[in-house]
């Protein structure tokens, strides 16, 4: 997996959120629903990391690895569609403008859950030594919580626009 930096014997676990189905109507216009995506990335977070536990890997080297940092790789897909909704051109400073707000807003929002889920669970056993282990910084379940990956086959499943491609 070329999109989520991986150490030897590391496994991918990916999940992404349909950003299409992440908007409400406000009044005669589309908006973006941050409690319902908030909700979402929260329970795609545990769900992820709940997929750690739960998995049966081929060997012990990928089984140790991927339970002693714990990397999940939370992305998107119908990037698109959601722009489309919202009229905003995807080539455009406004649309750019959109995924950064997006995608930092799960970003945070993927963040607060790990530590969350750390508090409860314990942070990953690789903690010591990470990049995380610095004054001020709350310990994380998670070494990384998000990805940008490609959606293919997903998103042809869910029925939205593949990751943050355009239309073609």
């Amino acid at each position: 997996c070329g999109e989520q930096p991986l150490l030897p014997y590391e496994p991918c676990n990916l999940g992404s959120i349909n950003l299409a189905r992440m908007l409400r109507k406000d009044g005669k216009k589309w908006v973006i629903d941050y409690d319902r995506l908030s909700s979402v990335v929260r329970s795609a977070v545990r769900f992820l990391d709940d997929v750690i536990d739960m998995s049966r890997y081929p060997t012990e080297e990928i089984d140790s690895m991927a339970k002693s940092n714990r990397k999940i790789g939370l992305g998107v897909m119908g990037f698109a569609d959601m722009l489309a909704r919202l009229r905003i051109p995807y080539a455009s400073t406004e649309g750019l403008a959109a995924g950064a707000e997006v995608m930092r807003f799960i970003n945070e929002a993927g963040h607060e859950q790990s530590a969350s889920l750390a508090r409860a669970r314990g942070p990953f056993p690789n903690f010591a030594g990470s990049v995380y282990d610095r004054p001020g910084v709350l310990p994380v379940r998670n070494a990384t919580v998000t990805t940008v990956a490609p959606t293919g086959t997903l998103s042809l499943i869910a029925g939205c626009s593949s990751g943050i491609e355009p239309f073609y």
